[in-house]
C-alpha cells in the first residue's frame, strides 16, 4: 500500500529543503517523547517545530494512513449495506487527533466524502496537515482544522463517520473515558477507533469495546457479537498493512526493506444496527498442499479453527484470497 500520490509529492516537496540528519535526529526526538508515559499525564506539547512536524509526517503517516485505510475498508465491508441503506450514506468526516491529516487521506480514498473537520492540538501538525491537503480533493482542500484539546474542550462539532486514530492510548488512563464519551456524543453514524498494535494498544482497544457494550451499543468490526471476547489470555487478534517505504523513510526508520508491516488494532461502533457476518478471520490463513487451515470468530462468540480442503473448490478458491480482518460467510 502507497500513499495517495498527491501527499507523496506534496511531502518530497517539504523534506526536500530539510537536511537529513536534522530530519533524522527531529524524528528520533518525537518518537522519544511518545514513548515517554510522563508526557501522557502532563499532556505536554510533543511537536516544537514546523521540522519536527514533517519529520513525523515522513516517518510516520505512511503506516497510520495504512492502519486507517485498512480499519475503515474492513469496517465498510462488515457493515450489511440492505440493512439500512441511510445509514451508509457517509458524507462527513470528524478526525479528531487528526496529526497532519492521514485518516482524511484514507477516508476520501473509500468513501464519497463530502466535508472534513480535522481537531488537532499540535499546531505545527495543523500546519503541516493544511499545507498537504491543498494537493487533495475538493473536500480536503476546503477541510475545517479547528485547534483544540480534546481533554480540556468542549467538542462541538459532529459528523457521519469519527475517526480517533492513535489517540486514546495518548491520553492519561483516568481520562480516556471522558474523551470516548466526547467521541460518540460527536458521532451521527460509525465511531472508528485504531490503536497500535501492542499489548496495550490491545487492551485498550478491549476496553474500549466494554465500555460500548455496557452502554447497549452496536459493534460493527471487527467482533460481530456483542458478548464477552473468548480470546484467550496472552493471546489477541491483530491486524497488519504493508506499506511502502520511500527512500528518506528508509534512512529515517534505520531500514532496508522496501517496506514495513504496521501492526495495529481497531474497533468500529455504530449509531444503528447491523446483520452480523457469519465469521471474521483472526489469523493470517495458513495455506498448505491441498488445505488451508483458518482460525475463525464467529457471530455467537465462538472462536473455532476450520480446515478448508481443496476438494471444496469454490470456498477453498474464495478463502485463498482471505485475509486476517476478513469476512467468510459460510
Amino acid at each position: 500500500m502507497e500513499l495517495p500520490i498527491e501527499l507523496r509529492e506534496k511531502i518530497d516537496e517539504n523534506i526536500a529543503s530539510i537536511d537529513i540528519k536534522s530530519m533524522k535526529k527531529s524524528a528520533q526526538n518525537i518518537s522519544r517523547r511518545y514513548r515517554d508515559k510522563t508526557q501522557k499525564k502532563t499532556n505536554n506539547q510533543l511537536i516544537t517545530n514546523k521540522t519536527e512536524a514533517i519529520a513525523y509526517a515522513a516517518s510516520r503517516m505512511p503506516a497510520t494512513y495504512g492502519a486507517i485505510y485498512s480499519a475503515l475498508e474492513h469496517t465498510m465491508n462488515i457493515i450489511d449495506f440492505n440493512t439500512n441503506e441511510k445509514a451508509l450514506q457517509i458524507k462527513s468526516l470528524l478526525d479528531i487527533g487528526a496529526g497532519t491529516g492521514a485518516a482524511g487521506w484514507a477516508s476520501t480514498s473509500i468513501l464519497n466524502i463530502e466535508k472534513i473537520t480535522c481537531i488537532e492540538n499540535e499546531k505545527y501538525m495543523m500546519e503541516i496537515g493544511k499545507d498537504f491537503m491543498q494537493a487533495g480533493y475538493e473536500c480536503l482542500k476546503n477541510a475545517n482544522w479547528i485547534n483544540k484539546n480534546i481533554i480540556k474542550d468542549k467538542i462541538e462539532e459532529k459528523a457521519d463517520l469519527v475517526i480517533a486514530a492513535y489517540v486514546i492510548n495518548e491520553i492519561a488512563v483516568n481520562e480516556r473515558q471522558q474523551v470516548l464519551e466526547k467521541l460518540w456524543q460527536s458521532t451521527n453514524k460509525v465511531l472508528l477507533i485504531v490503536e497500535p498494535g501492542t499489548p496495550e494498544g490491545y487492551e485498550e482497544i478491549i476496553k474500549i469495546r466494554e465500555y460500548f457494550i455496557e452502554k447497549g451499543e452496536n459493534i460493527v468490526a471487527p467482533c460481530q457479537h456483542n458478548k464477552r471476547c473468548k480470546i484467550e489470555e496472552k493471546d489477541w487478534c491483530s491486524f497488519s498493512c504493508r506499506v511502502a517505504r520511500s527512500k528518506v523513510h528508509k534512512i529515517l526508520k534505520d531500514g532496508d526493506s522496501p517496506y514495513e508491516d504496521e501492526k495495529f488494532f481497531y474497533i468500529a461502533i455504530s449509531k444503528f444496527k447491523t446483520r452480523k457476518a457469519s465469521n471474521i478471520i483472526l489469523r493470517h490463513p495458513k495455506i498448505e498442499s491441498g488445505k488451508i487451515t483458518l482460525k475463525l470468530c464467529n457471530s455467537s462468540g465462538n472462536i473455532e479453527e476450520k480446515i478448508i480442503t481443496k476438494k471444496e473448490k469454490e470456498i477453498f478458491k474464495k478463502v485463498k484470497k482471505l485475509n486476517c480482518g476478513d469476512i467468510l460467510n459460510i
